[in-house]
């Protein structure tokens, strides 16, 4: 099952994919597999594709119908959950229906529903968390909101993103409202007038107090693979890894610009001067949990785990109504969670390709193991086994 030894038997099939990473060509290659090398060969039978091939395969102006075999490794509109204003929009939207659900079912409690309320809950069913996706606004639409918050909470600092970008591209801190009008052109900010942005981009309240190992601020990268959204069938894999900053942690304004204290994605740490080549600036979520487990206690532990299995599962069932369920279809996503000080998880974003490149020896271990472990979920799916244990890898 690793690439460190052991055979893989031969499947025979033949896959078609947008990437050159090696990660994916070899474990294909390792599983027997043949690659389709022509753009127009369609006798495929798993498509690892590029979201912007997706969207062309899926427009029903050209006339494409999928064979009843072939899979693809994304759902049309998966950008429900991987675009950060679609993201954080429909999970609002998802709490608020929760939320007035489990008040009425509050409310039959005393009547004699009782038993049906007690039966709305599913043993082993994730709890609704509080809230999991800070404070978030989309420019320019929300900018006047936007300002109504900023002013009633002067001393926060948030962070702007690109809606559709990644690895750290076009991201910075706000602490003043001058900021905005700075960067969006010099056009003067009112609450009636919302900012000429070059692009869209959501704005999010920047969380100031996260969890900090060796004084160093580090998110989580968590690989969840989902091959039916009704029912919802979903797999966390246990290989996830944290993401360091180079530089020690500092809420000082002063370091409001230093992309190497805020920003943990690697391409962008990977630029400073104390970038570590060896460990690529990752740590194994297991390391991780020991960690916890030492200085917090097992208990903390234990409830962490399962505060970020309902921030997945949660954030899944928050697009299970929108998104297109097709049956050719799987997507294997990269959720982003920073953990703060009371070890409360937070998800920043999620990703539709998570990168696929490698920066260690242990990095590309992961990730082919990763991709072996897809493909034979994906394979028992579509056989009609069982696909694995839930949370497998």
């Amino acid at each position: 099952r690793s690439d460190r030894g052991g055979a893989v038997p031969a499947e025979f099939g033949v896959f078609k994919t947008d990437f050159d990473k090696q990660v994916v060509l070899r474990t294909f290659e390792r599983r027997g597999w043949h690659r389709a090398w022509s753009d127009d060969d369609d006798e495929w039978d798993i498509y690892w594709a590029s979201v912007h091939s997706v969207r062309w395969l899926f427009n029903p102006e050209n006339g494409r119908r999928l064979l009843e075999h072939q899979m693809v490794s994304h759902f049309p509109n998966h950008y429900e959950l991987t675009r950060k204003d679609l993201m954080s929009r429909n999970i609002k939207r998802y709490r608020k229906e929760r939320e007035k659900q489990l008040e009425f079912e509050a409310s039959l409690v005393d009547s004699a529903s009782a038993a049906v309320a007690s039966s709305a809950s599913l043993p082993g069913e994730h709890d609704l968390p509080s809230e999991w996706v800070p404070t978030t606004f989309a420019l320019p639409s929300d900018y006047a909101i936007f300002v109504e918050e900023f002013r009633r909470h002067p001393n926060a600092t948030w962070i702007a993103k690109p809606t559709a970008q990644a690895q750290g591209r076009g991201i910075f801190l706000v602490s003043k409202l001058t900021q905005l009008k700075k960067w969006s052109g010099g056009q003067k900010p009112s609450n009636q007038t919302a900012l000429s942005f070059k692009e869209p981009y959501i704005i999010s309240r920047y969380i100031q107090e996260p969890l900090l190992v060796g004084g160093k601020k580090f998110d989580m990268r968590l690989y969840v693979l989902v091959t039916n959204y009704r029912p919802l069938k979903a797999y966390l894999y246990r290989a996830g890894f944290c993401r360091f900053c180079v530089e020690q942690y500092s809420s000082d304004v002063a370091e409001i610009d230093n992309v190497f204290v805020h920003l943990t994605n690697v391409a962008v740490q990977k630029q400073a001067e104390d970038y570590n080549d060896r460990t690529g600036g990752k740590w194994a979520i297991e390391d991780l949990l020991l960690f916890i487990e030492s200085t917090r206690g097992v208990a903390a532990k234990d409830k962490l785990v399962g505060d970020m299995e309902a921030v997945i599962v949660h954030s899944l069932k928050a697009v299970q109504g929108v998104l297109i369920n097709d049956r050719h279809c799987f997507e294997m996503y990269g959720f982003d969670i920073l953990l703060d000080a009371n070890l409360k998880p937070w998800l920043l974003e999620v990703n539709a390709s998570p990168s696929l490149s490698t920066t260690t020896e242990e990095d590309r271990i992961l990730k082919m193991r990763l991709i072996h472990d897809v493909l034979g979920v994906v394979l028992a799916s579509r056989r009609g086994g069982a696909g694995g244990a839930p949370r497998g890898g």
